[in-house]
């Protein structure tokens, strides 16, 4: 049984990567890489955010857009691997996925709110410019750690 699930943009992200070379291959790589994630006018409340500056860093779930229409295979070659070696799409990080979700641990270092637009500004993003983002939340050291 195929269950279809919707999931709208809550927001995108401005980044200094335009394409998909040169992205670090994880967040937190490159502590320089800024990025701010725009939410859309539905999700710029402020109420929205509230109590978000707290936090450090923030999970950011998103579509990776711009390999969609390429799809994916049930196997792949990770560059970390040396691309050589065949892994499962589920044993590996590929952004060729049957869903094209990807997960993101990102610095929170300001949150902007006011005038009906809310940003979230960011560091250590591995993220495409204009990537939609589909949701945000809060890392929690004693949660989110081994």
């Amino acid at each position: 049984m195929t269950t279809a699930l919707e999931c709208v943009p809550l927001g995108y992200v401005s980044s200094c990567y335009r394409e998909k070379f040169g992205i670090p291959r994880q967040p937190g790589l490159v502590t320089e890489a800024r990025a701010i994630l725009t939410l859309l006018p539905a999700y710029s409340g402020a109420e929205l955010v509230r109590g978000l500056e707290g936090f450090s860093h923030v999970w950011l779930i998103f579509r990776f857009h711009a390999t969609e229409a390429q799809g994916w295979h049930s196997t792949v070659r990770p560059p970390r691997l040396g691309g050589q070696v065949r892994v499962g799409v589920f044993a590996s990080r590929s952004m060729f996925r049957p869903n094209p979700l990807g997960l993101s641990v990102v610095r929170l270092d300001r949150v902007e709110s006011g005038e009906g637009v809310t940003r979230l500004h960011l560091s250590g993003a591995d993220l495409l410019d204009g990537t939609p983002v589909l949701d945000i939340k809060p890392y929690l050291p004693y949660a989110d750690s081994l």
